[in-house]
């Protein structure tokens, strides 16, 4: 009896870096996982002064949690990764790197090595990554009804909203949507005051100078600068000689020079990342040319993309008229939005195509939309607690819909997922040495989604995903489920439950990248402070 327990008091001792770690990511996987699934719930967050944020997404809540450990710190790297670069999924992605973290642990313990549970781990998510491609189903257009379930579900059933993404991507349209390099979430602007709608341009947070007495300037051009609008300052000593003073007064000339220039190629509206000197506003308001100051860098390309205008420093405003004028862009308006309290900039656009409700069922003719399409979705909600829910609702089914158009779509609700398992138990006997077991990690944590869906839906997991396992091999369709209202057997291709195949493959791989990290660690040691 002494024996065994100084056995199991050893083993203890030499798994007890990795089970601490394992603990901790079980406790944050504990905090998301009942939002999965149709049936799943919010979570309330309390903030320290008494803010209250209600929400099942999952980075959100990750983000917002105060996490201490170390290891709980690498799963929330998993899901900022989910939704840096596909935008939705970030609940599955943590729920399966946890299960994969707990998987390979059991097999850790068990005796397996830990770097060959790791290897087969890889080489199952592999495995897997590569089933899922071949599996996604591209989708044919705008009339797919397979693109608007997957937007659908990813808008959590909100109507309005799916209709407002779904409208705003067709002016967008499917080649710019099919772009890497774009980012359509980053088009939802939410607001409690406002009304669901879209337009043709981009939003801006700050608040024109002239608002009181310029509330709009049509169809004029667009000066942006990545600097201030002022004089090139001299230093003060200069100005105690005569010299000096001189050298003042031609630079005062010269930069009113500029600002008449300006005026005169009919620039109308001036966005600034820095400020204005006052003898440069009163100019502008004198002569009705809106300026914006203090504009964000990333806010700055949108304009540029949506105008045509080159970013410029100060110094190019000495550019002759020839070379100056190519480099600004133009807009069909620019509107202080009273009610909002921003800034409309509209695109170069044919009348009547520069805004549409999103409620009025019609979508503008692509070919009238800009040669860059720029988009702003504005998202309304009723009071201001409700409005950042609004908006992730919004930015997850326009990261879904853009998904879902880069690369197709696969049966929801851990289907897919279960059909996998199955797949990779089978190439697992077929895998010699000690990294069958971290094949074997990856086949049981890929049964967790489902899992968790019907365990949050009220049922018995274990029951229910045997049942529809056995389904799916007795009718040869890996599309079989769990239907979370009755517990029936349920098809769900053809009930219409999609979602985007690059959730799911992103998912898995981050899943597996912080799993296999977490198992590698064998010692947690406090580095010193930097003096």
């Amino acid at each position: 009896m002494t024996q065994a327990s100084g056995h199991v008091q050893e083993t203890d001792e030499r798994y007890a870096t990795l089970l601490n770690n394992a603990g901790a990511v079980r406790a944050l996987c504990a905090a998301v996982e009942g939002t999965l699934g149709p049936k799943g719930l919010d979570v309330m967050l309390v903030g320290g002064d008494g803010e209250v944020i209600i929400t099942n997404d999952g980075v959100t809540i990750l983000e917002k949690m105060d996490v201490s450990h170390p290891a709980a710190k690498l799963l929330i790297q998993v899901a900022r990764a989910q939704q840096h670069e596909v935008g939705d999924g970030t609940t599955t992605a943590t729920v399966l790197a946890g299960a994969l973290v707990q998987e390979g642990v059991a097999q850790v313990t068990r005796g397996v090595p830990a770097a060959k549970v790791v290897t087969g781990l890889m080489h199952g998510i592999a495995a897997a990554c590569e089933e899922l491609r071949h599996r996604a189903v591209p989708l044919s257009g705008w009339s797919d009804d397979r693109l608007h379930r997957a937007v659908h579900i990813a808008g959590r059933e909100q109507k309005d909203i799916v209709q407002l993404v779904l409208e705003a991507g067709q002016a967008v349209g499917w080649e710019q949507l099919g772009q890497t390099n774009y980012r359509y979430a980053d088009s939802i602007v939410a607001h409690e005051k406002a009304e669901n709608e879209w337009f043709h341009g981009v939003m801006l947070k700050q608040k024109p100078l002239q608002r009181d007495w310029l509330p709009e300037r049509l169809n004029c051009r667009v000066l942006v600068l990545q600097d201030s609008l002022e004089p090139v300052a001299l230093d003060e000593q200069l100005l105690t000689t005569e010299a000096g003073f001189q050298q003042y007064m031609a630079e005062q000339a010269r930069f009113m020079h500029m600002l008449e220039q300006l005026n005169e190629l009919g620039v109308g509206f001036i966005v600034l990342e820095r400020g204005i000197h006052p003898d440069a506003e009163q100019y502008c308001l004198d002569h009705d040319m809106m300026v914006v100051q203090r504009v964000s860098r990333e806010d700055i390309i949108r304009v540029c993309r949506l105008s045509g205008a080159k970013p410029l420093k100060r110094t190019a405003l000495a550019k002759q008229r020839s070379e100056l004028e190519p480099l600004l862009g133009r807009t069909a308006c620019a509107r202080y939005d009273e009610r909002l309290e921003r800034v409309r900039l509209y695109a170069p656009a044919p009348p009547g195509h520069t805004a549409r409700n999103a409620e009025a069922g019609s979508v503008p003719d692509p070919a009238s939309a800009p040669q860059r399409p720029q988009v702003t979705l504005i998202v309304g909600a009723s009071t201001r607690e409700v409005v950042g829910e609004r908006a992730r609702i919004a930015q997850d089914a326009a990261s879904a819909l853009q998904a879902a158009i880069q690369g197709g779509v696969l049966p929801g609700g851990g289907t897919t997922e279960v059909a996998l398992a199955y797949r990779l138990e089978r190439y697992r006997e077929s895998v010699r040495g000690m990294e069958a077991f971290g094949i074997a990690a990856v086949a049981q944590a890929l049964r967790k989604p489902m899992a968790q869906i019907v365990l949050n839906a009220g049922f018995n997991p274990l029951e229910k995903l045997e049942e529809a396992r056995a389904a799916q091999l007795a009718s040869n369709n890996d599309a079989i489920g769990i239907d979370c209202d009755s517990g029936a057997l349920l098809d769900y291709a053809q009930a219409g439950i999609y979602d985007p195949a690059a959730v799911k493959l992103h998912a898995l791989r981050a899943a597996g990248e912080v799993a296999a990290a977490v198992l590698r660690i064998h010692t947690v040691i406090k580095m010193r402070a930097q003096s």
